[in-house]
């Protein structure tokens, strides 16, 4: 599978913040069997991130409320990068954050010479620190320089990963494209509040968090679907992903790789089951590669 320039041995991904850089879950999955991974968020600085309890099931998915913990750009640099670099084959992509639009150019900068890598995820999803928290993505000029910041320092792809609840999500996908992005991860988790009615308090600690899991999954789908008829882009799709059908899903709407995360947190075996079914139903129905099915979707009339 082909993504961005990127030959992928399979289209399935580990999604950011699920599988830490790596290391944290190379015991128990296999990241040689998938086409790769995205990295936990990177941040200039160390984050301790947000109160405990920070992960709570629900009916139907997952909320968290991690605030982005990581140990800083220079340790990332310095630790997470090489053991990648030494442990696995699979395409490794940089999850990056930041409070102001200049921390997404130094952590690009910092980290484009930095073996172990192959490309970066921008988190636009964040608040502008210095908009009133405005999120990067809800603001054209924003997002128009940290895409273009992270492009003058870097010649790796990089994808933009975009909240599902921006007004336009396809117009903010143009513009992050027109910048020098060269593709799109399609979605970030949704806003939400989950109560434990026994405490009468909400069940992670720092009261909201984001969703995921199954309940986010069609609303993915239909902004996949919606950024690839409009810029035809390469497009990972991310949200709710625990089966090959639930990955397909995500391919004929027009993602070209799948990022797994919710349900790998609950069943290490997911992702590689994932690659496994994916084969099967390849193999069944005469595929001769998944590429095909890219953007196959048959609207009705």
């Amino acid at each position: 599978m082909s993504l961005a320039g990127l030959r992928l041995r399979n289209p399935v991904m580990l999604a950011a913040g699920t599988a830490g850089y790596g290391r944290e879950v190379s015991g128990v999955i296999d990241l040689d069997a998938l086409g790769g991974l995205v990295t936990k968020a990177v941040s200039v600085m160390p984050r301790p991130g947000a109160a405990a309890p920070r992960v709570a099931e629900f009916r139907g998915g997952m909320i968290n409320a991690i605030g982005l913990a990581n140990p800083g750009l220079e340790a990332v640099a310095s630790d997470a990068l090489p053991w990648l670099a030494a442990n696995t084959r699979a395409r490794v992509l940089v999850n990056v954050v930041g409070n102001h639009v200049d921390d997404f150019k130094e952590v690009v900068s910092r980290l484009d010479a930095v073996a172990g890598k192959d490309g970066f995820e921008l988190n636009v999803s964040c608040p502008n620190v210095k908009a009133g928290g405005m999120e990067f993505g809800a603001d054209p000029g924003a997002l128009t320089a940290v895409v273009g910041g992270a492009r003058e320092v870097t010649s790796l792809p990089i994808f933009v990963k975009l909240s599902p609840t921006l007004a336009d999500i396809v117009e903010s996908a143009r513009i992050a494209l027109g910048a020098g992005a060269d593709g799109i991860s399609l979605t970030n988790t949704l806003p939400g509040l989950v109560v434990d009615v026994v405490r009468r308090r909400p069940a992670v600690g720092f009261g909201t968090g984001g969703v995921s899991g199954a309940a986010l999954r069609p609303v993915a789908v239909l902004a996949t679907w919606k950024v690839f008829q409009a810029t035809g882009a390469p497009i990972i799709g991310v949200g709710g992903i625990s089966t090959a059908d639930d990955a397909l899903q995500f391919m004929l709407a027009g993602a070209r790789a799948v990022a797994i995360g919710t349900a790998a947190l609950r069943d290490p075996r997911a992702p590689e089951r994932i690659v496994r079914d994916l084969d099967r139903w390849a193999n069944r129905r005469g595929v001769r590669s998944l590429e095909e099915i890219v953007g196959a979707l048959e609207w009705p009339s």
